[in-house]
């Protein structure tokens, strides 16, 4: 299991959807807060993000603009335009083409539900706004994914469109990720954290470990042995890039799993425990109440 699968795998809840928005201008949108990660994304035209915090972003043809945390932040064809009350919906309100107000700019705009109860410590380390900027040769199979997500929202439902629609969406998602860390580690702009830790070969080999396999009681001696470096090297090197030792994160990337299986699944509590490795109930329970704040079954019946 790749840990970038595995990480978007843990935080996404309930289904994502997404939506073709046309724009004519005069226009100016304000997007409150949203318990999600949003994106937009400019098929024609031109627009402008304007987060809550920072300068405007010019969005142009082949550009992504996604927002990890569902940020507040407003669309305008241009900075000076004033904004509207607020909108209820990433995708807000859209105009319809027509001869006397041609469209501004044609947009694809949607939302991810997330796991806001525990979020992994590499979604944390995203900006509040992640700019992809379409350059030629570069995000191929994020551009790819974009155009086969547009051609499917045209498809008027055609057969098999609601599974397309959403794999496509899981996929747009993990192409935006992959391309903003490949785009970071390659300008050098991280030297800890997981842009580092995920190019690191040997924390990378352990993380990839832990993920595989985070019912095996994993020592830091055996992670170290999977990543061919001593105990005490590995364990420095492991902390300073992920920022919490080998077994912290062993530990809660357990109950994280544990969260994931309980939201997803109806499977008994005690065999969620031997999955994550607690032989246990009693002590899976407690470590599972010492992170999300409520014990197994109770999570699971506020998560239904």
């Amino acid at each position: 299991m790749d840990v970038l699968s595995d990480v978007v795998s843990a935080a996404r809840t309930g289904r994502p959807h997404s939506g073709r928005v046309t724009k004519s201008a005069p226009f100016a949108e304000r997007f409150p807060p949203v318990p999600s990660a949003g994106f937009h994304i400019v098929l024609q035209g031109t627009c402008w993000l304007l987060p809550s915090q920072g300068e405007p972003i010019a969005l142009g043809p082949g550009d992504v603009a996604f927002l990890p945390r569902g940020s507040a932040h407003g669309l305008a064809d241009d900075p000076s335009t004033p904004v509207s009350e607020p909108s209820t919906t990433l995708t807000g309100d859209s105009d319809e083409m027509s001869a006397d107000r041609p469209p501004t700019v044609v947009m694809l705009c949607g939302a991810y539900l997330l796991d806001k109860s525990g979020p992994h410590p590499l979604l944390n380390d995203l900006p509040e706004v992640i700019h992809l900027p379409t350059r030629v040769g570069r995000h191929r199979e994020l551009r790819a994914a974009v155009e086969l997500l547009g051609v499917e929202l045209d498809s008027n439902a055609r057969p098999g469109s609601d599974t397309i629609l959403l794999t496509l969406l899981d996929l747009l998602l993990l192409y935006i990720l992959r391309a903003w860390f490949e785009q970071q580690h390659v300008s050098g702009h991280s030297a800890t954290g997981w842009v580092a830790a995920l190019h690191d070969p040997a924390v990378a080999t352990a993380l990839r470990a832990i993920h595989e396999d985070p019912s095996r009681p994993w020592t830091v001696e055996e992670l170290g042995a999977q990543a061919r470096l001593s105990r005490a090297a590995f364990a420095r090197r492991f902390t300073h890039l992920v920022g919490q030792p080998p077994l912290t994160y062993l530990t809660w990337w357990r109950m994280t799993t544990a969260a994931r299986l309980l939201r997803t699944s109806d499977a008994p509590v005690n065999t969620i425990a031997q999955q994550v490795g607690y032989s246990s109930q009693y002590t899976f329970t407690h470590a599972f109440k010492r992170q999300y704040g409520s014990p197994p079954g109770g999570y699971r019946h506020h998560a239904s």
